[in-house]
């Protein structure tokens, strides 16, 4: 949905540049375009016919503000009714209960429930510090309990045996009384989903759901649905008070029109949507910085979320003090500045948050192009000897040099001009580190200005 509604409302800005006001001739040609986009995204119809209403009412007769021209004008008002489709800003986790506060997993098998309930457990103590139990009600899937426990454990929180052997309702019971008899904060229970819909599947959660007592009841859908999620979402709607909605697979090849229509068939507010198969791969849903990224204007927010997460600050800090004690910048440490930016997702994962302005003159060829080269770095470095990456002036300089980058290039399986290029952007990040040393670097953001929206972003210690 995002370059399709991206693509054709740049165009409408282009073409209706000069004109005064919006009017029902101008508005209609803007609609269509967003009618177009959206359906092409799977949005269900009901939904887009009444989106594109709001749309018409808010904007015909607007007059045109400052330096913005009708097209503008219109971009804004449908980023504003896109967020408030997706439900306005972010809708925060219910736990105001006496503990443990249940939370019940529902959903279609395939969804991603299980592996959303270890992603789900990894934010509750990550970011709220709680402490967290999960169990598995699935009794039909085979090995759906054991893969609960293994992800289970990825995230740092703890699993309540089950066995196939029992029904749902005795497993979540006895897992709601150890929970309460071992003082934890939240249990996490994963229910049994099926390929369709089916009387009793919904029979099965209900009763669950009378047994628990659940503070959040969440829907998880995969956003890759389409059409499909509405009749899902109507159908879990009818048997369970739903209070939330999980969008899974959000990274993947989705045409996004699920955002917007399960929110409005459900009523209830999309809380998290999955963005990579990573157990950290969940994100609190915020309805406008979705709809910047759906409109191509990105979300910067979420870049310097990412940085921050994907940045180790203690071995920032340990590098900062090094450079400023005049230690030197070896190859030790730019492999781990290699290590980092593949933390954080690689370039592509940076580039996705990008306006689409922006992402577009980065091309995808010269994006995978530079991928390549960082793991090509990497692979170089990796074939060095531990000498070698701490006395980078072995390579440098000596009469040895020759033989061994021969040795290097044989290990990485490149040519000797690889590893020379490789050595050469070293370098390049040498000198600036050396900079640094002497507060340069610093000094000369301070001229340039930018030093106030710099120094959150520096190392530790150097800003």
């Amino acid at each position: 949905m995002a370059s399709a509604l991206t693509d054709r409302l740049s165009q409408l800005v282009k073409t209706m540049r000069g004109q005064a006001r919006i009017t029902e001739s101008n508005v209609q040609d803007m609609l269509r375009e967003v009618r177009m986009a959206l359906l092409e995204a799977d949005v269900a119809l009901p939904v887009v016919r009444e989106f594109i209403a709001r749309v018409k009412d808010k904007a015909l007769g607007q007059e045109v503000v400052g330096s913005l021209n009708p097209g503008q004008a219109l971009v804004g008002i449908v980023h504003q009714e896109l967020a408030a489709t997706m439900g306005q800003g972010v809708a925060d986790l219910n736990l105001a209960a006496q503990p443990p506060a249940v939370i019940l997993m529902a959903g279609l098998q395939g969804a991603g429930k299980t592996t959303t309930t270890a992603k789900l457990a990894k934010h509750l103590i990550d970011k709220r510090k709680k402490k967290v139990l999960t169990v598995s009600a699935d009794v039909y899937r085979p090995a759906a309990i054991e893969q609960l426990r293994t992800v289970t454990l990825q995230a740092g929180a703890q699993w309540f045996a089950s066995e196939a052997q029992q029904r749902p309702r005795e497993i979540v019971l006895a897992a709601l009384d150890h929970a309460r008899r071992h003082y934890f904060d939240v249990l996490l229970v994963d229910t049994a989903g099926r390929l369709a819909i089916d009387e009793a599947l919904m029979a099965e959660i209900r009763e669950l759901h009378t047994a628990l007592h659940p503070i959040e009841t969440l829907f998880v859908v995969d956003a890759m649905q389409g059409q499909d999620a509405v009749n899902t979402a109507r159908a879990f709607k009818e048997a369970l008070p739903l209070t939330g909605i999980v969008l899974t697979k959000m990274d993947g090849d989705s045409r996004g029109g699920a955002a917007l229509s399960v929110r409005q068939v459900t009523g209830a507010p999309i809380k998290f949507a999955g963005v990579s198969e990573k157990i950290d791969g969940l994100e609190v849903f915020d309805a406008d910085r979705h709809a910047g990224r759906v409109l191509g204007m990105g979300d910067i927010v979420a870049l310097v979320e990412e940085v921050t997460k994907g940045v180790d600050m203690a071995s920032a800090q340990k590098l900062a003090e090094k450079v400023k004690g005049g230690g030197g910048f070896n190859l030790d440490d730019f492999l781990l500045q290699i290590s980092q930016m593949k933390n954080m997702g690689g370039l592509s994962g940076l580039m996705d948050k990008l306006p689409a302005q922006m992402a577009a003159k980065a091309g995808q060829a010269d994006l995978d192009k530079a991928e390549r080269d960082i793991r090509r770095m990497e692979g170089i470095i990796r074939s060095m000897t531990a000498r070698e990456r701490k006395q980078p002036t072995l390579l440098l300089d000596g009469k040895t040099k020759a033989s061994r980058k021969r040795r290097i290039a044989a290990g990485a399986g490149v040519q000797i001009q690889e590893v020379n290029r490789m050595l050469g952007q070293f370098e390049q990040m040498q000198q600036m580190m050396k900079k640094m040393q002497g507060g340069g670097l610093m000094k000369m953001m301070k001229k340039l200005g930018g030093m106030k929206g710099m120094k959150g972003l520096m190392p530790p210690g150097l800003g």
